[in-house]
């Protein structure tokens, strides 16, 4: 496994053949996200994308939780300037944890949250973003803002009502409470329980699965499958269309064809000359 640490080590990233572990790295603060973790986040995000041979990423927290969400000295650094600032600073702030879930979330390659202790608030955000959560039996999963007097501005009002349902995801946002693994599986909020001990070889092997097909192929098809709901039948026909013309002309399509015309050949050639 080859290492590739960010400056402030808060991220650390690590390729393993076509898989990359992606790690927030503050066990300390239980892996809560501040502003120097997020721009490493981000980073670490665009050389996934701009890396051809990294095919699918697992995201994972060090330590004993996943990401207890937005870091406390933030909070208090966004409420820490004149009065007239305050919401001005806030949404400065809260675009560029959108841009690092929005990066996250359109990664043109698989990508799965490996949930090995609790993510809260916009650690949760951070999970669900994912294409696939597999968490282990000590994971746990809570939607704590309104806790705090807050909404979910990580994406978790996009992403968890696709995943669950709108009802059942008001009662989750509403309420805050803590969701455990086996509920959630049973709810769809996520897709996998394995052990602790496993988790990450668990979460390792089902990317490398996933990432064995065309790179454009995959990339295409989640681009568009992510904006389904937001789309008419005749759209994503149209998306389609402009997607197929692109894997047409691709190297892993021009392969597969080949391969099996050679192969019909053989056949046909062999039937032709039985020995």
């Amino acid at each position: 496994m080859t290492p590739s640490t960010s400056a402030s080590d808060a991220i650390l990233l690590q390729a393993d053949g076509p898989v990359a572990i992606l790690t927030l790295n503050r066990p300390a603060a239980r892996n809560a996200i501040d502003d120097e973790m997020r721009a490493d986040l981000m980073a670490a995000i665009d050389h996934v994308a701009r890396t051809d041979s990294i095919r699918a990423l697992v995201v994972t927290g060090a330590g004993k939780g996943f990401c207890a969400g937005g870091d406390v000295k933030s909070m208090q650094a966004r409420l820490a300037v004149p009065p007239g600032e305050v919401a001005l600073n806030g949404w400065r702030r809260q675009q560029r944890t959108h841009h690092a879930i929005s990066l996250l979330h359109a990664l043109p390659k698989p990508t799965i949250a490996a949930v090995n202790g609790a993510a809260t608030g916009l650690g949760c955000d951070v999970a669900l973003c994912c294409d696939f959560i597999i968490a282990s039996d000590a994971a746990r999963f809570a939607m704590t803002y309104i806790l705090r007097g807050l909404i979910p501005d990580g994406g978790g009002m996009y992403f968890l009502p696709r995943r669950v349902g709108l009802s059942r995801a008001k009662e989750l946002i509403f309420s805050g409470r803590t969701v455990e693994p086996e509920e959630a599986l049973r709810l769809g909020m996520i897709d996998r329980v394995t052990g602790a001990d496993t988790l990450l070889a668990d979460a390792c092997a089902w990317a490398a699965e996933l990432s064995k097909g065309s790179p454009a192929a995959l990339a295409l098809s989640k681009n568009i499958i992510d904006q389904t709901f937001e789309l008419s039948v005749e759209q994503v026909f149209s998306l389609g269309s402009q997607a197929q013309a692109i894997c047409y002309s691709s190297r892993e399509h021009q392969d597969s064809v080949a391969a099996f015309l050679e192969s019909v050949a053989q056949r046909r050639a062999a039937k032709a000359n039985p020995s």
